[in-house]
């Protein structure tokens, strides 16, 4: 078995990359998902500054005093 991934235009199948097979070979061909094509006109993902999102968790997260302390459970594979 040998499995190549391709593009289907509505016509043709298009391999993304080349096939070096010589024989006949029984296929099967299964619609995986669409391509999604980017539309030119569509305005490209505003990127925020990243001092914007320091501070942004400040009072949301909490984490107890002994996090980093070893854990009761793991003991026998710390020895």
């Amino acid at each position: 078995m040998y499995a190549v991934k391709a593009v289907y235009d509505g016509v043709n199948f298009k391999p993304k990359q080349p096939i070096s097979i010589k024989e006949e070979y029984e296929v099967v061909i299964t619609f995986l998902e669409p391509v999604v094509k980017l539309v030119a006109d569509t305005k490209p993902f505003k990127k925020h500054p990243r001092s914007a999102f320091i501070g942004i968790w400040k009072d949301k997260i909490w984490m107890s005093d002994d996090f980093n302390e070893p854990l009761d459970e793991m003991k026998e594979y710390m020895e």
